[in-house]
């Protein structure tokens, strides 16, 4: 659920939420992996969809603020155990880790954060579908901030039938559906962070020359040092540690931060980018069963019809002339 490691640093529009940025050029790819890429694109669906029931569980017992530090933890930890395997080191360079320590910021410790105060108020179905708006709002950006990226009318309706979607989930016909406006918004400024975050990537590492690896490891703990700094100051430390909240958290870090990015990489290196980056599109429909079958939330018809509605969307903003579409 934060930006995706890819083979060559893509768009924003063409981005979704996973655990660290690759900002780094191509790398020779791995020897193709005993299990079919269909099932690991199937498993990192289904750890992705169900980050979101895991970070409402994990906020029942624990501040939102010590869940998002908690997974980042566990999620660097594996990380960083998978570079001492593969004996890699972080990269090096004050200017590059400078970068990295912004990058951490917006694709990592702020939509964490907001996803997870967001979960306070709204149901983690919710939640799952204002994420799938990352795309809309990187559409928007790269049109502003980087030069070469210009809208086609297919993408601006793209952006248009997205917000319409938008507008059908809330229920803004009805008032919104009694939804949180507050955890809605944070929900949705968390979606428009995944799209800051890669911006700026594009802008400034995506020469940088480290690998795949090193520079996600060095963005989770990165991300992972913002969130201890501020995590001791907003919050007191649990006197409880219930276990489902903490196997939630532990397994939000370890699968759906880590294992997570894993799965992406090898994805991206065996089958490309634009088809391991359709994803997206998986996400909130994953989140939506697990929150109503798991938890038991409430689902109006307007949430799964503006679902598709604001996917839709976000399939026309990644549309591209085919003389510069990502292969």
């Amino acid at each position: 659920m934060s930006a995706v490691a890819a083979a060559r640093p893509p768009s924003p529009s063409t981005t979704t939420p996973s655990p660290a940025v690759s900002s780094a050029p191509p790398e020779p790819g791995p020897r193709r992996s005993a299990v079919d890429w269909r099932i690991r694109f199937a498993l990192l669906s289904l750890i992705w969809g169900f980050s979101f029931l895991l970070i409402k569980v994990g906020t029942e017992a624990y501040a939102p603020l010590q869940v998002t530090l908690g997974r980042m933890v566990f999620g660097t930890a594996v990380l960083l155990t998978v570079l001492a395997v593969k004996r890699q080191r972080l990269p090096r360079g004050a200017r590059t880790w400078g970068h990295l320590t912004v990058s951490a910021f917006f694709l990592n410790a702020l939509p964490f954060t907001l996803f997870a105060y967001a979960e306070l108020t709204i149901p983690s179905t919710l939640a799952g579908i204002c994420n799938a708006t990352t795309p809309l709002w990187g559409m928007v950006l790269s049109v502003v901030a980087l030069s070469e990226d210009r809208p086609t009318r297919r993408r601006v309706a793209g952006l248009g039938l997205g917000f319409v979607g938008v507008l059908t989930v809330l229920g803004a016909w009805q008032g919104f559906s009694g939804q949180d406006p507050a955890g809605t918004a944070m929900a949705l400024t968390a979606s428009l962070s995944y799209a800051v975050g890669w911006v700026y990537v594009r802008r400034t590492l995506a020469a940088s020359g480290g690998s795949h690896l090193s520079m996600s490891g060095a963005q989770l703990l990165l991300g992972t040092a913002q969130l201890a700094v501020v995590t001791p100051l907003f919050t007191t430390l649990p006197t409880t540690f219930p276990v489902v909240p903490l196997l939630a958290v532990v397994a939000l870090g370890a699968l759906g931060t880590g294992l997570a990015f894993l799965l992406q990489y090898g994805l991206v290196a065996e089958v490309g980018p634009t088809t391991a980056t359709t994803v997206t599109y998986f996400i909130p429909v994953i989140a939506t069963a697990a929150g109503v079958l798991v938890l038991g939330e409430h689902l109006s018809w307007n949430t799964p019809v503006g679902a598709l509605i604001v996917l839709a969307g976000a399939a026309l903003t990644q549309h591209r002339p085919r003389a510069t579409r990502q292969s």
